[in-house]
């Protein structure tokens, strides 16, 4: 299975997203997103990609979408697996950015997670859950007001 990632930041409650944006501050969990992904490319809908209205700085942008037309510093492709197949032509392991229909629809071809744990449970019009148990943490890290950075692999990723 070739490498994939997912970068995400998730609530207690589930929560990713409130309106458009994310419901929570944290500069650290910004820093670590910024961190993990620099250098590589990422793969984002439509709706993630007007959220930050332009295109991700050091990072090789690609929008899945049918109705977004080509702007500088982003690539457009018609589906996921255009995406990827795309951002494979100069990454070994592209990362999914968002949002949730990426996420599920990316989930059977994982094999890498960066997981934000935030903690409470702000209000949020959208939810992202996935079974852990097909994953093992290989690194976690404390951070402050609670965040928790971890890595997480496919447990059995096989061929």
């Amino acid at each position: 299975m070739q490498p994939l990632a997912i970068v995400v930041a998730i609530a207690e409650n589930d929560v990713i997203g409130r309106a458009g944006g994310l419901p929570w501050d944290h500069p650290e969990d910004r820093a670590h997103f910024f961190e993990v992904t620099r250098g590589h490319a990422v793969i984002m809908g439509r709706r993630t990609f007007e959220e930050t209205g332009k295109p991700l700085a050091d990072r090789r942008n690609i929008v899945v979408s049918r109705s977004l037309e080509a702007t500088p510093g982003i690539e457009i492709a018609p589906s996921l697996d255009a995406a990827i197949a795309l951002a494979r032509e100069t990454d070994d392991e592209p990362f999914v950015i968002g949002g949730v229909r990426l996420f599920e629809e990316a989930m059977s071809k994982v094999t890498h997670m960066w997981l934000t744990e935030i903690p409470g449970s702000p209000e949020g019009d959208t939810r992202w859950r996935f079974d852990r148990s097909r994953f093992t943490e290989i690194a976690r890290r404390e951070g402050a007001n609670g965040l928790v950075f971890l890595e997480l692999r496919l447990a059995d990723p096989g061929p």
